[in-house]
């Protein structure tokens, strides 16, 4: 266990109230994350709550996971003595629950993200583990020897969905290790996967064939992009959380190097980047004021689909070629 493991699990022990948070938006790691941690502390007496970034409910697409009935608005919390930020990297991503984490006496950062910053107290940070659930499990292993099977799901949820199910470049030894610790701990990973995946309503469904007929090839075949708007939402009755496996129905198509999913969200577009051989779309992110790793990566642009692409798509592979 390295400095900064240690003094997070010192601040945690001392701690007379905790207060977890993940990024707005929040998707499986995030929410895997958020619950993990909060899980395992109240398994070893830490009083814990689980907080959202949004002022929306929590996403239902992940009402399945244990403690999920735990989350309290942000609105509705005092200021803890110990903030835990998990899968977040930098303060603003924690929207709602930044007042929170101003007022901790204490903040702990648990993050894997290449572009994080160490805004806390103490940070755990690991650019090398492929979800910040791995990085929970590390702490919750540390708190007790076995973590219940609860904790273990989550974090093995955060695990399945920022690897792909164990298909993108970010799956290491590690994560397969770490993954049999969560499935000697009690996963069912047939379960998990069914949850995650195999649990979708028929509006996430016709959001996807919508966008689908949208797919188009760019930058000579290299880029692949699709996109809804907000009127595709409301006229199908599509939950936000339910367009999250969006992006990967793009990545999909063969012989491309980026997959691009737009969303068109009033003045915004909300933009989600995956690469499949290796091109960085962090670093294009970054360029927009957004954030990611290597494979997965997103920002949001203030204006049009029609006047992003012009900007986004020569920094692609291709260069632009139409």
């Amino acid at each position: 266990m390295d400095a900064a493991h240690h003094h997070a699990i010192v601040a945690l022990r001392k701690a007379t109230s905790v207060v977890v948070c993940g990024h707005i938006r929040p998707d499986g790691d995030a929410m895997g994350s958020t619950l993990g941690m909060t899980l395992a502390l109240r398994e070893v007496g830490i009083a814990a709550v689980p907080t959202l970034a949004d002022p929306e409910p929590a996403p239902s697409t992940y009402s399945w996971l244990p403690g999920f009935g735990l989350f309290v608005a942000a609105e509705q919390l005092e200021a803890p003595d110990v903030f835990v930020a998990v899968d977040t990297p930098n303060p603003e991503r924690l929207g709602a629950a930044e007042p929170l984490m101003r007022g901790a006496n204490t903040v702990i950062v648990i993050d894997h993200h290449p572009d994080a910053e160490p805004f806390g107290t103490v940070a755990v940070l690991n650019p090398a583990a492929a979800a910040a659930g791995q990085i929970v499990w590390e702490v919750a292993r540390a708190l007790e020897e076995i973590p219940s099977a609860d904790v273990a799901l989550c974090c093995y949820t955060g695990l399945l969905t920022d690897t792909g199910r164990f298909s993108y470049d970010n799956t290491s030894e590690q994560a397969f290790r770490d993954a049999a610790e969560m499935l000697a701990a009690g996963v069912n990973p047939a379960e998990a996967a069914r949850q995650a995946y195999q649990n979708r309503s028929k509006a996430s469904l016709d959001i996807e064939a919508r966008a689908m007929c949208r797919l188009t090839l760019v930058n000579g075949g290299h880029v692949a992009y699709a996109w809804v708007d907000d009127e595709d939402f409301a006229e199908l009755g599509v939950l936000p959380e339910e367009s999250e496996t969006l992006p990967d129905a793009v990545r999909v198509l063969g012989g491309i190097d980026v997959a691009l999913l737009l969303r068109q969200k009033g003045d915004e577009v909300r933009v989600n980047l995956r690469a499949k051989t290796g091109f960085d779309v962090g670093t294009i992110a970054r360029r927009f004021d957004g954030g990611g790793h290597r494979a997965a990566a997103g920002f949001t642009f203030t204006g049009t689909i029609a006047e992003l692409l012009p900007q986004l798509l020569p920094l692609l592979p291709g260069g632009g070629i139409a």
